[in-house]
């Protein structure tokens, strides 16, 4: 009984954090801003260049930090991985990027947080995602994408949506109009939302405790 009110409690306070989040968030995006982001952004998951510009890297908490602090900030760096690799892109292609970055927390390669996975490599130039590096996240946000990306990041947080191998253990992904040479490293997996996404050799669908 314990237990379970513990979880109860633990329940309740990832619910209330994370709509502290949401009403915060609705409260910005009503002001009417009018940015559109641009057409021509070339995302790719490895991006190795002499410029770098820096990036306001959430600074890891203290292992003293209450729960409540960790979620809000996990729930930050989710909501911006979606917004600048998956804005404008259907459910299904938000939600497989999502589960990229979930995949390379299992995969025990990359962070071991949703932040470490999301600005690894960032103010350096080997950043794992290129928008953690060009300076994008100095820019105005297009309001109704943002909100949208922080809702997704929060029903994932809270487990109201829940990852379905959709990627097919995939850990890292292009766009269709690129063509990265990634090496025999890794192999193609599914094409969803305009990017192809691929697992490393040697590694099952499944992922982490699955590896092949």
């Amino acid at each position: 009984m314990k237990t379970r009110d513990a979880i109860a409690r633990s329940d309740r306070v990832l619910v209330a954090a994370l709509a502290v989040v949401l009403a915060t968030a609705s409260a910005a995006v009503g002001a009417s801003l009018n940015v559109h982001p641009s057409t021509d952004d070339v995302k790719v998951v490895k991006v190795t260049t002499a410029v770098m510009v820096p990036t306001p890297v959430p600074a890891p908490l203290p292992a003293s930090s209450s729960f409540a602090a960790r979620l809000l900030q996990e729930h930050k760096c989710l909501s911006e991985a979606i917004y600048y690799e998956t804005r404008g892109n259907t459910d299904a292609g938000q939600k497989a990027v999502v589960e990229v970055i979930l995949n390379r927390i299992k995969s025990g390669l990359y962070g071991n947080s949703i932040c470490g996975v999301v600005y690894e490599g960032a103010n350096t130039a080997h950043c794992q995602f290129s928008w953690a590096c060009s300076g994008a996240l100095t820019h105005p946000k297009e309001p109704r994408e943002w909100q949208r990306a922080q809702e997704l990041a929060a029903r994932v947080l809270t487990g109201e949506e829940q990852m379905d191998g959709l990627t097919q253990g995939a850990v890292g992904f292009h766009a269709t109009s690129v063509h990265p040479d990634w090496g025999a490293q890794f192999i193609p997996t599914v094409e969803i939302g305009g990017h192809i996404f691929y697992r490393r050799a040697g590694h099952s669908s499944r992922l982490r405790g699955t590896q092949a």
